[in-house]
């Protein structure tokens, strides 16, 4: 769970140290990945941090073996050396490897699927 004690979040989320590649316009910031949910992403901040908060970003995770995991987010806080980011879309090719990601770091996995199916109805 997460170390914020306001921190009221609907959907599973796992705690992960991962790179990740903050991307925006031509800027790209190297940070890691503090936790992973379908719908938001928790970075550590970058000691520069000159960002366009209304405009999109791209996130690209570091699974290893050559393989990322892309998602397309805005950000929604900064605190406490945190970047909050909510996820806007998950495309096709990017839900499966999400999904087998949070397998590995979630209790419930049933309760994973209903959410992937749930973020599926919504898209359509």
């Amino acid at each position: 769970m997460s170390d914020y004690p306001n921190d009221r979040r609907e959907n599973l989320r796992a705690g992960l140290d991962l790179p990740v590649e903050v991307h925006q316009g031509g800027s790209v910031w190297k940070q890691r990945l503090v936790d992973l949910s379908l719908a938001g992403v928790a970075t550590d901040q970058p000691d520069v941090w000159d960002a366009q908060y209304n405009e999109p970003f791209t996130l690209v995770i570091h699974l290893g073996d050559s393989k990322v995991l892309e998602l397309h987010a805005y950000l929604q806080h900064v605190e406490s050396g945190r970047l909050g980011f909510s996820v806007q879309h998950v495309d096709q090719a990017n839900i499966e490897p999400l999904r087998a990601l949070l397998a590995t770091r979630v209790e419930d996995e049933a309760a994973l699927d209903a959410e992937i199916e749930r973020l599926r109805q919504d898209e359509e």
